[in-house]
C-alpha cells in the first residue's frame, strides 16, 4: 500500500490557523548543502534545495473553543471515549498560544470497526489532512525516518515529507495496524517511535537521509491495532490506549443509517434513492462490521439501480456467508 500525502479534506468546521511554525532551521540545511561534494549526491542536493525554497514555515492549527463535536459523537458511537479525549486536549488550548497537543492514541480493537476510519475523520475535525502509513507493509524503520544517503535509492522518510512538504506542522500521521510492524533483526520498523512519541525528542527528530533535524512535536498521532501484545511495552507507555468496542446493536444501525446517507449523498446517483433507508435495511446491516457495511451498501445500490428501484432492499445485498464468485473457465 502507498502512503498517502497529506491532503486537506473538505469539512464543515476547520480550527482556526493560530500561527506559523519552523519545522526546520534554514542554515542548518544550508550548511549540509554548502558541505556536499559537488558531483555527487545530487538526490540529496535537490532535498535541501527543496527545503529551502519552501522555507521552514507551516501552518499550526489551534482551537479558539471547543468545536462542536455532536456530529461526531453521533457517527462514531463507539468511539465517544477517544472523543472525550480529544475534546479535552482542544479545551487546554484553547485560551494560550499554545497549539493543540494530543497525546498519541492508540486505537486498539478487532479489525473492521472503523479505526482508520475515525483517524480520518479527525483530521478532517482539525482541517490539516492525514498521512497513513501501512505498517503491515512496513518491513525497514527506514520508512519512518529515512534511509541514509550512502545507500542507493535512499530517500526521506514519511515523517520528512509529511513536515517538510506538507502544509502543516501538526498534521495527523495514521500509523496503521503498528502490531502487524515486520520485526527485523538489521531494521526495527517501530525504532523510530521510540522518540518521536515522546514531545521533547520529537522536537529535534532527524530523518537519517536529510541529517537535518525537523521538529515533528506537533504532529498528532493515532495508531492502530488488533492486538497489543505484539507491541513493546516503551511503546505503549507513549500512548494513551482505548479499547474499542464492536457497536452495540443501536449503535451499529446508527453507524449504517450514517454510512448510507454518506454513500448516498456523496455520490451525484445518490439523489435516484431513497433518503432514509428502510427499517429490515437497517437491521441486517446492523449485523455487520462497519467495514463490510460499506460494501455491503455499494452492492445493494447498484444491485437497486440494476432493478431501476429508489429503495435498497435487504434482497440486494451480499448474501451472508456467501461464496467468492469464481474467475475463470468451468472443467
Amino acid at each position: 500500500m502507498e502512503f498517502e500525502k497529506p491532503v486537506p479534506p473538505p469539512s464543515t468546521f476547520r480550527l482556526p490557523v493560530a500561527q506559523m511554525r519552523r519545522v526546520f532551521e534554514p542554515h542548518e540545511v544550508q550548511r549540509k548543502l554548502d558541505g556536499l561534494a559537488e558531483r555527487d549526491y545530487d538526490s540529496l542536493r535537490a532535498t535541501y534545495q527543496r527545503m529551502l525554497d519552501r522555507g521552514p514555515q507551516r501552518f499550526q492549527v489551534k482551537p479558539s473553543g471547543v468545536p462542536d463535536m455532536g456530529a461526531l459523537y453521533a457517527a462514531l458511537p463507539n468511539f465517544h471515549e477517544v472523543l472525550d479525549d480529544v475534546k479535552r486536549h482542544v479545551a487546554l488550548a484553547q485560551d494560550s498560544r499554545d497549539g493543540l497537543e494530543v497525546t498519541p492514541l492508540l486505537l486498539l480493537g478487532p479489525p473492521g470497526i472503523g479505526k482508520t476510519h475515525f483517524a480520518r475523520k479527525l483530521a478532517d475535525l482539525l482541517g490539516t489532512g492525514m498521512s497513513l502509513v501501512p505498517m503491515s507493509s512496513m518491513t525497514a524503520g527506514w520508512l519512518l525516518s529515512g534511509a541514509s544517503s550512502q545507500w542507493k535509492g535512499a530517500k526521506p522518510g514519511k515523517v520528512f515529507e509529511a513536515l517538510v512538504d506538507g502544509e502543516y506542522a501538526n498534521p495527523v500521521i495514521v500509523v496503521d495496524e503498528i502490531d502487524k510492524a515486520s520485526a527485523d533483526a538489521q531494521y526495527d520498523p517501530l525504532g523510530a517511535l521510540y522518540s518521536l512519541l515522546e514531545h521533547d525528542t520529537a522536537q529535534n527528530f532527524t530523518d537519517e537521509f536529510a541529517e537535518v533535524a525537523i521538529d515533528a512535536s506537533q504532529v498528532i498521532w493515532i495508531t492502530t491495532a488488533n492486538d497489543e501484545r505484539t507491541i513493546p511495552e516503551p511503546i505503549l507507555n507513549r500512548m494513551n490506549v482505548f479499547c474499542v468496542d464492536a457497536p452495540d446493536d443501536d449503535a451499529a444501525r446508527q453507524i449504517a443509517r450514517n454510512l448510507y446517507q454518506t454513500i448516498r449523498n456523496s455520490h451525484g446517483w445518490g439523489a435516484r434513492f431513497d433518503p432514509e433507508p428502510t427499517p429490515d435495511l437497517l437491521e441486517r446491516l446492523a449485523t455487520l462490521s462497519p467495514r463490510d457495511m460499506r460494501r455491503a451498501l455499494m452492492t445493494g445500490f447498484g444491485n437497486a439501480r440494476l432493478d431501476e428501484r429508489d429503495t435498497v432492499q435487504v434482497a440486494d445485498l451480499p448474501r451472508a456467508g456467501g461464496r467468492k464468485s469464481a474467475i475463470g473457465f468451468m472443467q
